[in-house]
């Protein structure tokens, strides 16, 4: 076998088992251990990040961060990862941001002069704007952790004002406007909130029993929790324009119908707590919307509407 090609298979290896001898490599790719020696070396020098233990137990070790073996992409495919990393440079926080910060430089150092001389150009000609925020959330990649690995997290809150302490079971984060997002069940609550992540001041994981919340994500979060719980009817007619202002929202995925000519309708159940929501939104959208057979969401939008012009009128 050529020594490239050893090397390479060697690296998916370790990567692999995380933990082998030099024996066992030996005795594998069919070679010295002296041989194994002087790849491991090569392959330490590339990048690879191993640690050796003497003694009978002992052996070769890789760290947690381990590397993937090389990938080969087309310029175009380089260039969509590049732009797609660039893309979150608005954001004050990110959930892997020293990562995706040496993923970009990586990137961009390895490129040939020609594609670097590309991608300067088209930076000064493309962008995804995202509002920028100057309040941090330090915390996303413990709560995405949290989500992945189905654990209870004790967190600080700042909500109107006031601090409180919560224990939250997160099942996922999201981005809009420049915030984050994380989806949780609140055990104080006994319910699914919303929390804005820059207003979490510390999180800690927590001795509680979590529940199992592996079906519940961010796709299917919102009609998960409206069931056994007290609910009022809601449809409303749509323009395009109305339509396209929906398509944004995360939360209606499951109550938007969209016709052939782009015009829709929403038609679900809201939980009725939220019915004063769902009427300050339905505002939002003017005459982009008309509201009907949802007695309960006119009344809120009637009542919130008075609310206004009292505030104006005085």
């Amino acid at each position: 076998m050529p020594k490239s090609k050893r090397l390479l298979e060697m690296m998916m290896t370790v990567n692999r088992k995380r933990k082998f001898t030099v024996k066992e490599l030996a005795e594998e790719f069919g070679v010295s251990g002296r041989t194994i020696l002087r790849d491991l070396q090569e392959l330490s020098e590339l990048g690879v990040p191993l640690y050796s233990e003497v003694g009978p137990h002992g052996g070769y070790h890789v760290l947690k961060e381990r590397i993937l073996p090389p990938i080969a992409f087309t310029e175009e495919e380089a260039v969509a990862i590049f732009f797609a990393i660039h893309a979150l440079r608005h954001h004050s926080s990110l959930p892997f941001e020293t990562e995706s910060s040496s993923a970009l430089s990586k990137f961009y150092q390895f490129m040939p002069p020609d594609i670097r001389d590309r991608i300067d150009q088209m930076k000064h000609r493309v962008d995804f704007v995202t509002p920028k925020r100057q309040a941090g959330s330090p915390y996303l990649s413990t709560l995405l952790d949290a989500a992945i690995q189905q654990k209870v997290l004790l967190i600080t809150y700042e909500s109107r004002g006031q601090q409180s302490n919560r224990e939250i079971q997160p099942i996922g984060i999201y981005t809009k406007n420049g915030f984050w997002y994380s989806p949780a069940y609140c055990y104080q609550h006994k319910d699914f909130r919303v929390f804005r992540c820059d207003r979490i001041h510390s999180a800690v994981h927590s001795a509680s029993k979590p529940m199992d919340l592996r079906d519940v994500h961010l796709e299917n979060r919102w009609v998960q929790t409206v069931e056994d719980q007290d609910t009022v009817f809601l449809f409303a007619e749509l323009t395009k324009e109305g339509v396209q202002a929906c398509e944004a929202e995360l939360w209606l995925a499951s109550m938007l119908h969209v016709r052939q000519d782009g015009s829709g309708w929403l038609e679900g159940s809201v939980v009725r707590k939220d019915v004063l929501f769902f009427a300050k939104f339905m505002i939002g959208l003017g005459k982009e919307v008309k509201v009907q057979r949802s007695p309960e969401i006119l009344d809120g939008i009637k009542a919130y509407l008075a609310e206004l012009m009292d505030v104006y009128s005085n």
